[in-house]
């Protein structure tokens, strides 16, 4: 077992656990679209960003990827973590506004603009789906073209696979497929029906304080320390 530290309190985990492990473990919710228990870890959507280290020498790093040490200090909800998630949020809201899942993330984060040209391209190249086919299916029918803005998901030289079984896997797994409540033609392109209250305590400690994340939520529990008696 190794001692770490999230959120300022001492936790002990598997070696071989990645920093996301060890959250879930302890009932910590870091979001993801990219990762599934299922499925290889990736890495691709940023979500799951948490800031680790101590003092000035802090980094972002994707706790879906980044392996557990000894005396590793994590914190998952930092103002910066919290900054770096809605920007990551508003981006894939470009890309996919119609996708219900990216919607509701938006409300919990408080996303209330998108800054951002629309694309409605209705992919965040997760790699869920790629993912699903090569390691859940055996089929290995899609896969990622190109680099840059010219990437793109589809079957060999764009023709129809043979490896395919249309057992529908893909589309089941992949989190721009499911459509917003308002519909493909709602008139905003960020919908906040369901927003969430801001957190007070990220703006006076710097992150959430709550460490089962209940109260936290409710953007009342916290008072400043000015205000205390």
């Amino acid at each position: 077992m190794l001692t770490i530290y999230i959120n300022n309190t001492e936790v002990q985990a598997e070696e071989g656990w990645t920093i996301l492990d060890a959250a879930q473990f302890y009932g910590l919710a870091i979001p993801t679209l990219c990762h599934n228990p299922g499925l290889s870890n990736y890495g691709g959507c940023r979500l799951c960003l948490v800031e680790i280290g101590e003092g000035k020498y802090t980094k972002l790093v994707s706790s879906c990827t980044y392996p557990i040490g000894e005396g590793l200090v994590v914190h998952t909800d930092t103002k910066r973590v919290l900054e770096a998630r809605r920007m990551m949020i508003e981006l894939m809201l470009s890309t996919a506004p119609g996708s219900k899942v990216i919607q509701d993330l938006a409300s919990l984060y408080g996303v209330k603009q998108m800054r951002f040209k629309i694309r409605n391209e209705e992919c965040i190249y997760c790699g869920l789906c790629v993912r699903m086919c090569e390691e859940q299916m055996d089929a290995k029918a899609i896969g990622f073209q190109n680099r840059g803005f010219k990437r793109k998901i589809s079957t060999p030289f764009d023709e129809r696979s043979y490896e395919c079984r249309l057992c529908g896997a893909c589309m089941y797994i992949c989190p721009a497929c499911a459509l917003r409540c308002q519909g493909p033609d709602a008139d905003t392109a960020v919908c906040n029906a369901c927003l969430n209250l801001d957190p007070t305590c990220v703006e006076v400690y710097d992150e959430l304080q709550c460490w089962m994340y209940d109260a936290g939520q409710c953007g009342t529990c916290v008072k400043k320390p000015s205000d205390a008696k």
